[in-house]
C-alpha cells in the first residue's frame, strides 16, 4: 500500500497543482463535474483563516504536499516553527523548493502514523487534503491528537463519503484504485463521533463532498 501511494504521487507530480487550484480548462470541468464545483482555493482560504496572522508557536503541517496553498501563509508566520511533513518524497521535494528561503520552516519526509514529534508538542495542527490518502487513519488521528497541547488546535479538510454519489463513484472506482485516495472513508456522522471523542469546541462545515474543520484538545 505505502509503494502503491508513493507512486500514485509521484506519476501526478506534473499535474497535482493544477487540479486542486483548477488551473487549467480540464480541472475546472473535473472539479465541476466530479466534485460540484466545489472550489479547493475557496476552502484553503477558510481553513488558512482559522491560524492567526500573528501565530507565533510551534505548527506541522501534515500532509504539506506541494504547499500550493500554504507557502504563502507559512512566509508571513515569521515567528513561527513550521514543521511541514509528507510521506511522498515528489511532493516534499516540491514543497521544499517552494520554501527554500524560509528559515523558520522545515520539510521533512515522514509518515503521519509515527510522527518524529514529541507528545504535546504543537500549538496547531493541519491537515489539508491529506486524511482521504492516509491508509491507517486511527493512527493517524491518534498520532496527530498525540502531538497536541492541550488547548492546541486540530484544523483539517478532506473527502467525506455519502454526500454527493458521483464524488463517491469517483473515489471508489478511480481515485482509489489509483492510489490516491485510500479507503475506508468516514461519513459525516462518523467523522463527528471520532472528533466529539478527542476535541471539544468544533466549528465543522461541509462543502459538497469535503468537510473542513477547526476543533481544540
Amino acid at each position: 500500500m505505502a509503494d502503491k501511494i508513493q507512486k500514485a504521487y509521484q506519476d501526478s507530480k506534473n499535474i497535482y497543482d493544477d487540479v486542486l487550484t483548477q488551473g487549467n480548462i480540464f480541472s475546472k470541468l473535473y472539479i465541476n463535474f466530479f466534485w460540484s464545483g466545489t472550489d479547493d482555493n475557496e476552502i484553503a482560504r477558510k481553513v488558512l483563516s482559522y491560524i492567526p496572522d500573528d501565530f507565533h508557536g510551534k505548527l506541522l503541517d501534515v500532509p504539506v504536499g506541494t504547499a500550493v496553498f500554504t507557502y504563502k501563509k507559512w512566509g508571513m508566520l515569521q515567528n513561527a516553527d513550521i514543521t511541514c511533513l509528507d510521506y511522498s518524497e515528489d511532493m516534499i521535494e516540491q514543497a521544499r523548493d517552494r520554501m527554500k528561503d524560509y528559515s523558520h520552516v522545515s520539510c521533512v519526509q515522514g509518515d503521519v502514523g509515527n510522527l518524529p514529534l514529541k507528545d504535546e508538542s504543537c500549538d496547531i495542527v493541519i491537515s489539508m487534503n491529506g486524511f482521504h490518502a492516509f491508509p491507517d487513519k486511527k493512527k493517524a488521528f491518534k498520532e496527530t491528537w498525540r502531538v497536541l497541547k492541550p488547548g492546541g488546535r486540530f484544523i483539517a479538510c478532506f473527502y467525506i463519503k455519502g454526500e454527493k454519489k458521483i464524488t463517491d463513484w469517483l473515489v471508489k472506482n478511480v481515485l482509489s484504485k489509483k492510489g490516491w485516495f485510500t479507503p475506508p472513508f468516514p461519513t459525516q456522522e462518523h467523522l463527528m463521533n471520532i472528533l466529539n471523542k478527542l476535541y471539544k469546541n468544533i466549528d465543522f462545515h461541509v462543502e459538497g463532498a469535503m468537510v473542513y474543520f477547526s476543533a481544540v484538545k
